[in-house]
């Protein structure tokens, strides 16, 4: 009966934004003992930030699919990095852009991954836009539209995990309470900063308004203080500068889910320091 009961959950292990080389480095070293500890099924992590700040390159997600990572959310940065950019969101990379980004952006909003045991997880990224400074298309109706397609309703997922990349916490709550009893996680992403309300809904659903970031620990959400500071005093906007050593932090969460009934169990928020040098 326990053995019956372990194959049916899912372990799935979600970073949040990785913010530069720090972030990177701080995955590669920790990322390891994580997987030797909690062994997810999948892991997931949101890399719209992790090539210096903005963006991806093709180093970038080498680099991090190396060191475990097995798909790759973004969000409002997902095409700083010009170059290359049709490659990288190609089918060449287990990346996932913002659904609601305009028809005809490279990449695709949503992915169907196959894991071991035969199970499916589809993966949908979407992004806000309260305070965002494109005009995206609506989050909510696209989250309709993609649970409605047919296509992708044949399929008999054990999962579907959404990272809602948004600044305001009222929208992410909201899509949430909208999207509960139709998913099975709702995990938001861009503020760079864990909440403390990771939850199982009444309806199975596992939410968290942020995961939080891996980058520097001591900064200004992962950039160095100073130009930070001297922007708010100045109303001057002063480079962002991302430290490449120092105190790291890794957020992430944990999420198990019972793939029977495709419900949360359990969601475990995880905060790990590391020193890169």
């Amino acid at each position: 009966m326990r053995s019956t009961l372990r194959e049916s959950m899912l372990k799935i292990l979600f970073l949040g934004d990785i913010n530069g080389k720090i972030g990177r480095e701080a995955v590669k070293k920790l990322l390891p003992k994580l997987k030797r500890e909690y062994k997810p099924d999948l892991v997931i992590a949101n890399g719209e930030n992790m090539a210096h700040g903005t963006g991806f390159t093709e180093p970038t997600i080498k680099e991090l699919m190396e060191a475990g990572v097995d798909w790759f959310t973004s969000g409002d940065h997902s095409f700083d990095k010009e170059k290359k950019v049709e490659a990288i969101f190609a089918d060449d990379y287990p990346i996932v852009r913002p659904a609601n980004y305009p028809i005809g952006v490279p990449g695709q909003g949503y992915a169907v991954i196959n894991i071991r045991g035969g199970r499916k997880v589809l993966l949908i990224n979407l992004l806000g836009r309260v305070f965002m400074q494109m005009d995206y298309d609506c989050p909510f109706r696209k989250l309709d539209e993609i649970l409605a397609n047919k296509d992708l309703a044949g399929n008999n997922y054990s999962a579907i995990i959404v990272d809602i990349h948004a600044e305001a916490t009222a929208e992410k709550i909201a899509l949430g309470l909208y999207a509960d009893g139709r998913i099975s996680a709702m995990l938001g992403t861009h503020t760079h900063v864990m909440t403390a309300d990771a939850k199982i809904t009444e309806q199975g659903m596992a939410y968290i308004t942020d995961v939080g970031m891996v980058g520097a620990a001591d900064e200004c959400i992962g950039v160095q203080r100073e130009g930070i500071i001297k922007t708010f005093l100045t109303q001057i906007k002063y480079p962002h500068v991302i430290p490449e050593k120092g105190k790291a932090i890794l957020n992430a969460v944990l999420v198990e889910i019972n793939t029977k009934t495709k419900k949360a169990a359990n969601i475990k928020p995880i905060t790990k320091f590391i020193e890169i040098k």
